[in-house]
């Protein structure tokens, strides 16, 4: 067990005393709020980013002429020019496009705009909306039905606020706060678990490659090196988090003092953030973390120990990463849209997958029984894939030369000690 502190000590401390490591623990704070603040800036300044584009309209119909109204990126004008002449004069300019509305308009595809450049997505939207818009007002007229009414049921707004029936009463549910939270923590997961997993991996390589590996294992057997790898390295990013977390948690207060105005946009998400259980969410996000990051690390290990360069991971990476890809891509996708369903439910409860499905599906209140679950199985996948790992391990970091096969690591595994 000394051996194995002492392993644990020696890849800890040559990380957190790395200047890099320093740096990066106040540079991603900043850089997640500098990134934060040029969202919202760049969202709120999209239009006037997005510059001025004019839209000549040739309508062979005459029904919707004169019926477009401007944006504050998009000017339309009309042209009782033919659309021949009407291409050829804007047909090197990049900021007008030419919309053309044949006879036979209401034919599929038939009308059309024409740029120089490929139009942008808001500019073809807006186009169908309005164009949407003014054949519905069209037809009204033609059954002589009053268009004022029509506006005026335009106006009305319905604003429709999820709230949860809990023992404690009624409360916001907040469903756009958890739905950014869910996504937030399914990054994060799949993130550490790549990038500390990697860390294990390329430091068994550097270690086997430079023989140095030769010297350790002649005074501490291959599964402790290993284990005493893989838990220093996790505790590395553990502190990389807990620093993180504690100067969000700071800046988070900094930013509610500044931002105390009750009409203030910060201190309005500020409130809502404070109405979800952080407490409980970062208590399953570190287990999470750190049972994904072992059940992980011994395969990244044993990939570690099976080659001699980072080049050939590749063919043992790809099996090993796809259930955790599959998730993420999912988790962004479709489980926060349905965190309940038959397949949210398993993709958190099967080992390899659980780490991002259940983070995802925890700011949804899934239910006591299914978290359990979820974690006796994280504990039950670490405790296999080590036992697996390590059988390969122990062969596989003294062998050099030789390029490993899916055939080979089979053979290593059911060497006998």
């Amino acid at each position: 067990m000394n051996k194995v502190l002492l392993i644990i000590q020696r890849e800890y401390l040559t990380r957190v005393r790395k200047k890099s490591f320093i740096i990066m623990i106040f540079v991603v704070p900043l850089l997640i709020l500098a990134m934060g603040g040029a969202i919202v800036w760049i969202a709120k300044s999209s239009e006037q980013l997005a510059g001025l584009h004019v839209i000549n309209v040739v309508d062979d119909t005459k029904l919707y002429a004169n019926k477009f109204h401007d944006t504050p990126n998009i000017k339309f004008t009309v042209t009782n020019d033919d659309i021949k002449t009407a291409k050829a004069k804007f047909k090197d300019d990049e900021t007008v496009s030419t919309l053309y509305i044949p006879g036979n308009y209401h034919k599929s595809g038939a009308i059309q705009v024409f740029s120089k450049k490929k139009a942008a997505i808001q500019i073809t939207d807006e186009i169908q909306k309005q164009l949407n818009e003014i054949t519905a007002a069209n037809i009204m007229e033609k059954n002589h039905i009053d268009t004022a009414v029509l506006h005026t049921l335009k106006k009305v707004d319905f604003s429709v606020t999820a709230v949860e029936i809990t023992k404690a009463g009624d409360k916001d549910a907040n469903l756009g706060a958890n739905i950014g939270v869910s996504i937030a923590c399914a990054i994060f997961i799949y993130l550490s678990l790549l990038i500390y997993g990697g860390q294990v991996m390329r430091g068994v390589i550097e270690e086997k490659t430079n023989r140095i590996i030769e010297v350790v294992i002649s005074s501490v057997k291959p599964f402790q090196l290993m284990l005493g790898k893989i838990i220093g390295v996790g505790l590395v990013g553990l502190t990389q988090f807990s620093a993180w977390i504690i100067l969000s948690l700071i800046s988070s207060k900094i930013a509610g003092h500044a931002f105390n105005s009750p009409v203030s946009p910060m201190a309005g998400i500020i409130a809502t953030l404070s109405t979800i259980p952080f407490g409980y969410i970062l208590g399953c996000f570190i287990f999470y973390f750190l049972s994904g990051y072992m059940l992980y690390a011994a395969l990244f290990a044993a990939v570690g120990s099976a080659v001699d360069s980072e080049t050939e991971t590749q063919q043992f990476m790809f099996p090993i990463t796809m259930p955790l890809l599959f998730t993420y891509i999912l988790s962004v996708s479709v489980l926060f849209r349905a965190p309940d369903s038959p397949l949210a439910v398993w993709l958190s409860i099967i080992p390899f997958t659980a780490p991002v499905a259940m983070m995802v599906r925890l700011p949804f209140d899934p239910a006591p029984w299914q978290v359990a679950v979820s974690m006796c199985m994280m504990v039950v996948g670490f405790l296999f894939t080590t036992y697996v790992a390590a059988r390969i391990y122990r062969v596989g970091v003294l062998m050099y030369g030789k390029k490993a096969s899916y055939k080979e690591l089979v053979k290593w595994f059911f060497y006998k000690e």
